[in-house]
């Protein structure tokens, strides 16, 4: 006699539907709709069939359960330096977020390369993924309108598109609190490491500035800045060329990110300076490593984690046609450490 393969002993193949029904003692189809969080279904019932599907082990089948519904139960995000603890995190919260709602999320990094970025999406469409999640490297929408499917913004390029959902830190509140906790520890006019022109992160910080600056009756043109790639790399090097200036006094830094803030204290080190007797650092975006460094970073830390975890939820609306097109500001925070130095209680320096 053949056998099918509902005679094989359970613990050989994989449980199914009817393994479930006659453990709890329910139809197949009361066990399906039971699973299917219908409404009909009593708690009771629910609550054996649920018991029974973990006791055998049963997991519904997503791929059919998604062509009968149109939906795949997957998410797409594309961030653009997977290599950088800031995007890594807003990676784990929305990793968190959609594994809450039994959705798998596939994560690309583009390497702030257009071409890879791209690809990417070319592979999310491929994937049928139900949305995206997408830090755009470049200005465009052109690729993204092509996608043909919900997606939602993150990052400082989002900021230009107010007809499109997205989320992301609240830069000017967070440059304000950088900037105002400069001046109260006697820093008014700091020096600016910044990234490349190319870059529109660099904008967002640099208007930041400006406005802050122009409130407190600071000529913003008389603030020196130094631009560099968002790495150690680049902020050290970037802190090189600023020690090679001629300057007077105390020098103090406020670097875009905390990668850059690292860098310049390497670079310090380097040229047998002290952080912060001779140079102050101020770093952005509160990456885990910043609590490690001698001394400890003070930074504005930005919420990586909640922005992804709030992507996730705009995407899960745009999906569901309920969407709210604009933009999400995310207050950022203070955490003080031991790279400034307290000049408040000594004559205003000339320079930073």
């Amino acid at each position: 006699m053949k056998l099918t393969a509902e005679d094989l002993p359970l613990r050989k193949r994989r449980p199914t539907i009817i393994d479930v029904a006659e453990r709890a003692g329910v139809s197949k189809s009361t066990a399906a709709r039971a699973l299917a969080g219908a409404e009909s279904i009593l708690d009771e019932t629910r609550e054996r069939v649920l018991a029974a599907a973990k006791a055998v082990g049963y997991e519904r089948n997503h791929l059919a359960v998604g062509m009968r519904s149109g939906r795949s139960g997957m998410l797409g995000l594309v961030i653009p330096d997977i290599t950088n603890p800031f995007w890594a995190d807003v990676a784990r919260g929305a990793l968190d977020r959609a594994a809450e709602a039994d959705v798998a999320l596939l994560v690309f990094s583009s390497d702030w390369d257009p071409t890879k970025e791209e690809s990417h999406l070319r592979a999310l469409r491929r994937a049928r993924v139900d949305g995206a999640i997408v830090n755009p490297v470049s200005d465009a929408l052109d690729d993204l309108d092509k996608f043909g499917l919900p997606f939602v913004l993150i990052g400082s390029s989002a900021e230009r598109f107010a007809d499109v959902s997205s989320v992301g830190s609240d830069i000017t509140q967070a440059v304000e609190l950088g900037l105002d906790h400069l001046v109260s520890k006697g820093h008014h006019a700091p020096t600016l490491i910044v990234g490349p022109k190319s870059r529109l992160a660099r904008t967002r910080f640099l208007n930041a500035v400006q406005r802050h600056s122009i409130k407190r009756d600071v000529d913003p043109a008389q603030l020196i800045v130094e631009d560099g790639e968002y790495t150690l790399e680049g902020g050290r090097l970037a802190m090189l060329r600023l020690l090679d200036r001629p300057r007077l006094g105390h020098l103090c830094v406020f670097a875009a990110n905390d990668m850059m803030a690292i860098g310049a204290m390497m670079a310090v080190r380097e040229r047998g300076l002290r952080c912060p007797e001779d140079v102050s650092i101020l770093g952005f975006d509160g990456i885990p490593s910043g609590a490690f460094t001698f001394p400890g970073l003070t930074t504005i830390a930005k919420p990586g984690r909640d922005i992804g975890a709030r992507a996730v939820e705009s995407l899960f609306d745009e999906i569901e046609g309920r969407p709210e097109h604009g933009r999400v500001y995310m207050p950022c925070r203070l955490i003080d450490r031991a790279s400034l130095a307290d000049l408040s209680r000594e004559p205003r320096k000339l320079v930073g």
